[in-house]
Parts: C-alpha cells; structure tokens; sequence
C-alpha cells in the first residue's frame, strides 16, 4: 500500500513538471526564434519479489515477478525544428532558413547564440540585438558608420553586409553575419533573451559563414517564429491533466484502504 503511495506522489511531480514545461511553451508562442522544450518520463527501479528460474526436466521456466516503484523525470528535451518564416519588411529582421544560430557577444567578449534576428543599429551604427548583445562578423563588431555617407545597406543571402553610396560609388563590404552550429543543438542551455549558451555536452561552436558546411542561408526582412504548435500543445496538457488526475486518485484510493485497515482494530 505505501508503495502505491509514493507511487503516486512521483506521479503527480513528474505530470507537474510536464505541464510547467507546456505552460512555458504556450507563454512564448509568439517569441522569435523560441524553440519548445519536452519532458519525458522513465519508470524507476523494480522490487524484485521472485527471481526468474529456468527450464528443467519436470517444470518449464517461470518469468521474475516484480513490482515497480514508479515514474520519474528523464530528460527536458530542447526541440530545435524549424519555426515558420514570417516576412516583416524591416531591413535589420533576418531569419535563418536551416541549421546555425547567430553568434552573440557582450562587451566582455562572451558569447552566446540566438535564433531570433531582430537587429538594431545603436547610436554609433553598430548591429546589436534587442538586449544591446554584439552580432558577430567575420571582422569583428558590424558598424554602418551614420557619417560614412551612405545612402542605405544591404545585407545577403550569404550574411555580407554592404554599405550603398549615393555618388555611385561601389558598395563598401562593412563585414559578414556568422553563424555557429553545434554537434549537439539539443545541448544548449537556454539563458533567457532568446539566447543560447556552449554546455559541455552541445559541443565547441563551429563558426563560419550561412550557406556552407551544412550552415543556414540567411533571409532578409523576415523573422523565424516560435515552433511551438498550439494545437498540439493543448493536447498534451489534456494528457498531463488526466495524469494528473489518475495519481491524485491512486493517492486517495491508498489512503481509503489504509484507513479500512485500521478501522479493523474496533
């Protein structure tokens, strides 16, 4: 009986624990670049209560019998498929159509890697996300230089971006967008503001640019949505409920027949 107990207790945890990933999930559906997360379950050790015996000359073999002590928490999964392309019309929003992240640096040289592409340009022209984070080129920092006399800029398929003259000249190459794909995407840990950070277990960043070695081609004035699916994550939260639910009455069931039990002494 105490182990049906427990059982359900571990029960309710582990559908707790799936629920709170679901909400976090339905919390960012309209996030850039967000990418939903999975929790998935394995059973816990089995009491052995009759090992299994083998075939003989008189008897045939018997199977072990075991009871198993219940469920518990295996893996919170990061899910890095592809969001849906949406086109904003905004020269600084990129999308990135394949595998890699962009490389984020704060003013201390760190980095980290993100899926959203809503850029900005600070007060000295330098290409910075929302939350002020260095995108990362070939050369270092991005700077359209607001004194440099350009008309406009343009950035490529290939992440180049060029600054375009009024007078005709040719355009100035002010630097190459990179990207960073990893062995292991599922490994990243996910460190708020839609960043990425390297784990042990993601692998060393391999840096270079879209469009080679495996890497994503870049898509100009156009944002990748969240992968999260409503439909489907509403009904996982009818799954996690109705678990739930089932432990919360193996819970009550247990305590119904403790209490028989010691209604017995009367």
């Amino acid at each position: 009986m105490i182990r049906s107990l427990y059982s359900g207790i571990g029960g309710m945890n582990n559908f707790q624990t799936k629920l709170d990933t679901i909400g976090n999930n339905i919390s960012n559906v309209n996030t850039f670049g967000f990418k939903k997360g999975r929790a998935t379950f394995n059973d816990l050790i089995s009491q052995q209560m009759k090992g299994a015996s083998e075939p003989g000359d008189v008897r045939g073999g018997t199977n072990p019998q075991q009871v198993g002590l219940g469920g518990g928490l295996s893996t919170i999964d990061t899910i890095s498929t592809q969001g849906s392309l949406q086109t904003t019309g905004r020269d600084l929003d990129l999308a990135i159509s394949g595998d890699g992240y962009f490389v984020m640096q704060d003013g201390e040289g760190a980095e980290s890697y993100t899926r959203a592409g809503n850029f900005y340009l600070d007060a000295e022209g330098t290409l910075v996300n929302s939350d002020g984070y260095f995108v990362v080129s070939d050369n270092g920092q991005i700077t359209i230089d607001p004194n440099a006399g350009y008309e406009s800029y343009t950035i490529s398929g290939s992440g180049v971006v060029s600054g375009i003259f009024s007078d005709g000249q040719p355009p100035a190459e002010l630097g190459q967008i990179q990207i960073a794909t990893f062995a292991n995407p599922g490994g990243l840990s996910k460190a708020g503001g839609n960043l990425f950070t390297a784990t042990a277990n993601s692998g060393d960043p391999i840096i270079g640019n879209p469009g080679e070695q495996g890497r994503g081609d870049l898509v100009n004035s156009t944002l990748e949505m969240s992968n999260v699916d409503l439909a489907a994550e509403f009904a996982e939260m009818i799954v996690a409920q109705r678990g739930f639910q089932a432990n919360t009455k193996m819970i009550t069931t247990s305590d119904e027949i403790l209490q028989e039990l010691i209604n017995l002494k009367r």
